[in-house]
């Protein structure tokens, strides 16, 4: 996260050495270009005055001399020349080639042949190779009879100015290198509580709410910001640990009377007369205890599960190799053929309380509710993160697809493993489906079946905080073709990173 903010903050940091770096660079070049400009003006200044004299004297050959000595010492053309352009005096061969190859030079050499001192053609941008001319008449108004010209390379001139821009940009990091120094931990200390709650609400998130933040760190509006962020974990844990006490401990004191009540009634089968309508109704108060009896043992252990949030990599085949002998047998006891269609080596994250007591949940619903003659059990991998359909399975987020009662998953890119049971039975339509989920909820049909409307929505709940989903979709296609059984699919993150144990079984496909 402090990355980020550097990012903002280095840019605007860059834009304002900038603004104040281009200006200082573009004076100091000029500063330079003027100095080396006075230089050559000087120069001209007094070569001009010597020519005057010489050129009235006749007496050139000194003058001559110091001309080729200043071009051999500086590498500076400089020539004295008359009003048709001619060379008088200095290095002719070396002027004449520095003068054809400067375009500004004809039009100064003119201006300073008309008595007048012109501006310099030089200019000081390091890209540009132009050298700077520089004319200096050699008389006054009327009585100019000559010029002295000098053409000067400015490539010089122009390393010293790279150098004074390096050296400008060298200071001009200096405060960029503080700022980062400086703000790379202030800022991670100022955010640290920032990512501290992150985190804490993403833990929140997988149902540990006994997480907590750090209120001693960062700012005092964060500190403020985090005692308040525990504050309201405490109450919200206490108030979950409430409810949770409240369910477990009416559960478990209605236990009791309910069992004394249910002996009671029992105790009053030899006294029911064998004519009358007295046993049809302890038939139905015996029902009614033994089906309160088992809501009660689905509500503790509701209560039991949904303390518990954690969820833990897992090797299906090692959880399938303990159940798939026993699914057998029920489904053969029940007239029912059981097919398991797994591939080896699959880890995924596995739901608190077990994703074996998940799938018997899903099994024993189909061998109660269903009466299917097939029950059949798959998983398949999803490597872009959706479920992988299967025999007319519903998508998500269709009619025929329930969302986990996390209300919505997003699974991580290392895609999801889908575990599918589905039966050719009877099945339920998919506005029932949308419903199913609910706890309590049954459908009209089963409401002679043994059961408490609570299984799958402690197993969609489960699911949905280990990071995955639980949907209903249609099953099988039912012998007589008559429409579909019933498929409850269950999709859970993969744990790639960790292969199977070699000695975990894989059932056989059948």
């Amino acid at each position: 996260m402090h990355r980020r903010l550097l990012v903002v903050l280095v840019p605007l940091a860059v834009l304002l050495v900038t603004a104040l770096g281009v200006p200082l660079g573009v004076t100091v070049a000029e500063r330079e270009m003027q100095e080396t400009y006075v230089d050559r003006l000087n120069d001209v200044g007094r070569f001009a005055s010597l020519a005057e004299t010489a050129l009235s004297t006749g007496r050139t050959e000194a003058l001559h001399r110091e001309l080729a000595r200043y071009h051999e010492l500086y590498g500076i053309p400089v020539a004295v020349i008359d009003t048709s352009g001619t060379v008088l005096l200095g290095p002719a061969g070396a002027y004449r080639e520095a003068a054809r190859a400067e375009p500004a030079s004809p039009r100064i050499v003119t201006a300073a042949l008309a008595g007048a001192r012109p501006e310099p053609s030089g200019r000081w941008a390091p890209w540009d190779d132009s050298a700077l001319v520089v004319a200096e008449p050699v008389g006054r108004d009327s009585e100019v009879v000559g010029a002295v010209v000098t053409i000067s390379d400015l490539s010089r001139t122009r390393h010293r100015i790279l150098v004074r821009w390096a050296q400008l940009a060298g200071l001009g990091l200096l405060p960029l290198i503080a700022l980062v120094a400086v703000a790379w931990p202030v800022s991670a200390w100022v955010l640290r509580p920032v990512r501290e709650l992150d985190a804490a609400s993403s833990r929140i998130s997988r149902g540990d709410l006994t997480i907590r933040a750090d209120a001693e760190a960062g700012p005092v509006e964060l500190r403020r910001l985090s005692e308040s962020f525990n504050t309201m974990m405490d109450a919200v844990e206490n108030a979950v640990r409430r409810q949770r006490a409240f369910v477990s401990d009416a559960s478990h004191q209605l236990r009791n009377p309910l069992t004394s009540l249910r002996l009671a009634v029992e105790s009053l089968e030899p006294h029911l007369s064998p004519v009358g309508g007295g046993r049809q109704v302890y038939d139905v108060a015996v029902d009614e205890l033994k089906a309160m009896q088992r809501l009660l043992n689905s509500l503790q252990a509701s209560a039991r599960m949904e303390s518990i949030r954690t969820a833990s990599p897992v090797d299906l085949d090692a959880v399938l190799a303990t159940r798939v002998d026993r699914w057998r047998a029920l489904t053969a006891a029940a007239g029912q053929t059981l097919v398991v269609d797994v591939p080896p080596g699959l880890r995924l994250m596995e739901p608190t309380g077990g994703l074996g007591s998940i799938l018997d949940e899903l099994i024993s619903n189909a061998l109660r509710l269903s009466d299917a003659r097939v029950v059949e059990v798959t998983a398949r991998v999803a490597p872009d993160g959706t479920a992988a359909a299967g025999h007319g399975g519903a998508a998500p987020g269709t009619a025929g697809g329930a969302a986990s009662a996390a209300g919505g998953v997003a699974f991580t890119a290392g895609g999801v493993v889908t575990i599918a049971v589905r039966d050719d039975g009877q099945g339920i339509g998919a506005s029932e489906r949308t419903q199913a989920l609910q706890r309590f909820w049954r459908s009209p049909r089963h409401q002679n079946v043994s059961g408490t409307g609570l299984g799958l929505a402690i197993c969609a709940d489960l699911v949905g905080a280990a990071g995955g989903e639980l949907r209903l979709e249609e099953g099988l296609p039912r012998p007589d073709g008559s429409g579909h059984g019933f498929a409850a699919v269950v999709a859970l993150p993969i744990v790639p990173e960790a292969a199977s144990p070699s000695g975990a079984l894989s059932p056989p496909a059948v």
